[in-house]
C-alpha cells in the first residue's frame, strides 16, 4: 500500500517544474525549464514585457505634473483670492492709513453694494492686478534675456508656475466682476460659470449673506467647499481673536449699520 501512495505521489522535482510552469508569484522571473528560453512566458526578457517598459519614459513621467500645472496653479490662486478675500473682509478698518482707504475701503463698499463692481471699467477692476503681476514677470522676462538655456531649463517649471499663477491673478477681479452680473454676460463666459470652470454667480451668492463669512474664494470657487468642510476659515478666525482680542468683521458691522 505505501508503494502505491509513494509510486502515485509526484516527486518533489516535479513539484518544482510545476510550480514554474504555473506562474508562481516566487519564481515568476526564473524561466521554466521545460521552456524555451528564447521564448519566455515571463520575465524581463519577454518581448510584450519589454515593449510595455519602454511605453514609460522619464519625458512621460514629466507630462504628468505638466498637464496638472494649469489645475495646480487654478487652486493655488484660488486659495489666494480667498485668503486676501478673507483678511480684507475680516480685519483692519477704513480708518488705517494708507491701506484703509485704497485696499480695504472697496471690500466695504462692495458688501453694502455689490453690483458697485458691475458699474466699474476695465481699468477699475483689474489695474491693481495688475500691477501686482509687474515686477515677477519683470525678473522672469529679464532671466529669460540674460541666462543660459541650461540655467532656463532647470528652472523651467517653476517659470511655467510663476506665468499661469500671473494670468490667474489677473482675470481673478474680471472673474469676480461676472459672478455678479446677470445681464450683458457673454455666451462663453455663461458656459464657464455653467461648468464651474470659473466662479459660477449662484455659487458666489452664498458669500453675500450676512455675516459675509464663508464661501471667500473668488476666482474659480473649487475651494470654498472644503475648507467649510473643515472650517479653516473659523478656525483662523478663533485662534486671531484668542491672541489679539480683536472680534472678526468688526469695521464691516459698523458700516453695514450706516442707514441714515
Amino acid at each position: 500500500m505505501a508503494l502505491s501512495v509513494s509510486s502515485s505521489s509526484p516527486s518533489n522535482h516535479n513539484l518544482s517544474e510545476q510550480t514554474l510552469v504555473s506562474g508562481d508569484s516566487g519564481s515568476s522571473c526564473v524561466p521554466s525549464r521545460l521552456e524555451d528560453n528564447n521564448n519566455p512566458r515571463w520575465g524581463p526578457a519577454h518581448k510584450g514585457a519589454q515593449e510595455l517598459a519602454q511605453l514609460y519614459t522619464k519625458d512621460h513621467r514629466q507630462k504628468i505634473p505638466r498637464n496638472l500645472f494649469g489645475s495646480y496653479c487654478c487652486c493655488i490662486d484660488d486659495f489666494s483670492s480667498g485668503l486676501l478675500h478673507w483678511a480684507a473682509d475680516t480685519w483692519g478698518s477704513v480708518d488705517l492709513p494708507v491701506i484703509g482707504k485704497n485696499f480695504i475701503r472697496p471690500f466695504r463698499e462692495h458688501h453694502i453694494d455689490p453690483t458697485a463692481i458691475t458699474r466699474h471699467d476695465f481699468i477699475e477692476t483689474n489695474g491693481d492686478n495688475f500691477m501686482v503681476i509687474i515686477l515677477p514677470l519683470g525678473v522672469m522676462a529679464s532671466r529669460f534675456s540674460t541666462c543660459s538655456n541650461d540655467q532656463i531649463a532647470h528652472s523651467y517649471a517653476w517659470y511655467w508656475y510663476l506665468f499661469l499663477f500671473s494670468v490667474f491673478v489677473c482675470v481673478t477681479n474680471q472673474i469676480h466682476k461676472w459672478s455678479h452680473m446677470y445681464t450683458g454676460l457673454p455666451k462663453w463666459v455663461q458656459c464657464l460659470q455653467d461648468c464651474h470652470i470659473i466662479l459660477p454667480r449662484k455659487h458666489h451668492r452664498k458669500h453675500h449673506v450676512s455675516p459675509h463669512e464663508t464661501f471667500f474664494c473668488i476666482t474659480t470657487g473649487w475651494l470654498n467647499r472644503p475648507l467649510e468642510i473643515v472650517k479653516f476659515w473659523k478656525i483662523l478666525e478663533y485662534l486671531i481673536e484668542s491672541a489679539t482680542g480683536q472680534k472678526p468683521r468688526a469695521d464691516d458691522f459698523k458700516w453695514a449699520e450706516k442707514r441714515n
